[in-house]
């Protein structure tokens, strides 16, 4: 009898261990359908835009400065699994300036990502085209 307890015991917890190790992905590793990436975003609660083009280029801007679209800071952009970098281009073309994000979300109409460097500035966008 007390065999069978200690065998039930070491049973229970190798179950118990192996259920423990089995956690669930942290869903900002995922990999996100790039796709729905494509397209004209609004930031909640701004006037700031920004647009994803398929070619892996983009562009930026914000009509409460009087930037419109046709003013647009340019950018390039990918995304590998959750990270997301931005290669902003300066007026002048010359100088390059990289910004990473984590994506949190991508859905066909919602984004959101939060700064890699800063990770407490979060960003919320909805599509607008």
């Amino acid at each position: 009898m007390k065999k069978t307890t200690s065998l039930t015991v070491c049973l229970v917890l190798f179950l118990l261990a192996a259920l423990c190790a089995c956690t669930p992905e942290d869903p900002t590793e995922g990999d996100f359908d790039v796709t729905n990436l494509y397209g004209k975003w609004c930031q909640e609660g701004t006037k700031v835009y920004y647009k994803y083009n398929d070619d892996g280029t983009g562009a930026t801007w914000d009509e409460s400065d009087d930037v419109n679209e046709d003013e647009a800071q340019a950018f390039t952009w990918e995304v590998e699994g959750s990270e997301m970098i931005h290669i902003h281009l300066t007026e002048t073309g010359t100088a390059q300036v990289p910004k990473y994000y984590i994506i949190t979300w991508l859905s066909f109409d919602e984004l959101d990502y939060y700064d890699a460097v800063v990770t407490t500035k979060k960003y919320k966008f909805y599509k607008v085209n």
